[in-house]
């Protein structure tokens, strides 16, 4: 779906991406990111997230943590990133960001808490007493006040599998109390995930439970004094959806999807954003009537249910992308290993090796072994990949690499 956005709004990078894929300057299994569109969609965002008071940190696992699109981020205003896990924040650290937000969705391991508080990020959240501990006793060594967020969880919240944990709501006022009394820490506010979400069947985003419940538990923290409160608020991040989150009282958003205006609602409506990524293969060879082009990066998102897979194949008959053939893809199971993607050729005799394969996914390159480049200059017509670095945020490719026996 992302694909034919693409198509209609972005064909600029289409084109780029096959130029510079042509020319060798861009690899297969690589998501092509439109450098220039990165910084319209979070100057947009940022700009409507000053407007409501609130607090904006990038989440980059999406992108792969890919540096260049960092040091875009902060030319835009944006100058903190949220860790979604310790390596997250590594990264966005060495891409120049300011950590904003740790700890959340994934905890920070018991013996790298001390890695974590030298990161000094401005909120980190803990799902317990001892993981608050432990930032705490972490942060008083550097002699430094941490400031803590509660993941807090209701009755009726809701989760994917797997991301479940925290503070039963109803005791917050108790767990705020004991998060002040720690040496190193004091109680800032709180948290949920997800705080929206995408509702397929009426084709918009809606908050969920887990929104009343961090109002709710704000209120129980105001009956008791306490004013000046944190309210953390990711999910389905835009700025089509920033005003909504602050009108509930929420203070910090986090923006990942909306930076590359790739969000599910960005899927069936033409939001602000523009898409600003693509992932680019090539064919590798041709067997039984089919094309398979290269895989690593072929990630297709559960959050949108059951869909097709279709790529441009960018023939050397094409006079350009949007008159090249959009073929459908034999996606491997998602249990498997995604060395390759056959595409169906039923008969035809246009595609070859080395062909261009694009493909409009919603990414997480982080879980993948892709490839990332960002593209600058797309939109004044003079495109250039500006590095290649691994889904890690590290460069992974050497050219020239002498070989020695």
């Amino acid at each position: 779906m992302f694909l034919d956005l693409l198509r209609r709004r972005n064909p600029a990078l289409l084109d780029a991406a096959a130029a510079l894929h042509r020319r060798g300057e861009l690899p297969a299994n690589c998501y092509a990111i439109d450098l220039d569109a990165v910084g319209r969609n979070a100057t947009t965002i940022r700009t409507e997230a000053d407007r409501l008071g609130l607090k904006t940190f990038a989440m980059v696992k999406q992108i792969g943590r890919n540096p260049d699109v960092s040091r875009k981020l902060l030319e835009a205003g944006i100058t903190r990133a949220v860790g979604v896990d310790l390596e997250c924040a590594v990264a966005a650290a060495s891409g120049g960001l300011r950590i904003g937000h740790l700890g959340h969705l994934v905890q920070i391991p018991r013996h790298q808490a001390a890695l974590g508080a030298a990161l000094e990020p401005l909120y980190w959240t803990v799902f317990n007493d001892q993981k608050a501990s432990e930032a705490a006793a972490a942060s008083a060594i550097r002699g430094r006040t941490q400031d803590l967020l509660a993941r807090v969880i209701g009755p009726d919240d809701l989760f994917y599998r797997g991301h479940e944990g925290g503070f039963a709501a109803a005791e917050i006022a108790d767990v705020a109390d004991r998060l002040d009394a720690l040496d190193g820490a004091r109680f800032a506010g709180i948290t949920t995930f997800p705080a929206t979400l995408f509702d397929a069947e009426k084709r918009t985003v809606r908050t969920t439970p887990n929104l009343q419940t961090l109002r709710t538990a704000a209120a129980a923290l105001r009956a008791t004094g306490r004013t000046d409160l944190e309210l953390n608020a990711p999910g389905t991040t835009s700025a089509a959806m920033l005003e909504r989150l602050a009108d509930a009282g929420a203070t910090q958003v986090e923006p990942g999807h909306g930076l590359t205006g790739t969000t599910p609602w960005h899927a069936v409506e033409d939001l602000a954003e523009e898409p600003a990524i693509v992932y680019v293969s090539e064919v590798s060879h041709l067997w039984n009537d089919e094309a398979y082009a290269f895989g690593g990066g072929l990630y297709v998102d559960p959050v949108l249910g059951e869909s097709r897979t279709s790529a441009i194949v960018v023939t050397r008959d094409a006079a350009e992308v949007a008159t090249a053939p959009v073929l459908p893809v034999d996606m491997p199971a998602p249990e498997a290993i995604d060395y390759y993607a056959p595409i169906p050729l039923d008969g035809r005799t246009d595609v070859a090796v080395g062909d261009t394969v694009l493909f409009g996914f919603r990414p997480q390159v982080f879980v993948t072994r892709a490839l990332t480049a960002a593209i600058s200059g797309i939109s004044s017509g003079t495109p250039r990949v500006e590095g290649v670095w691994a889904s890690d945020g590290s460069v992974p490719l050497i050219s020239g690499l002498e070989v020695q026996a």
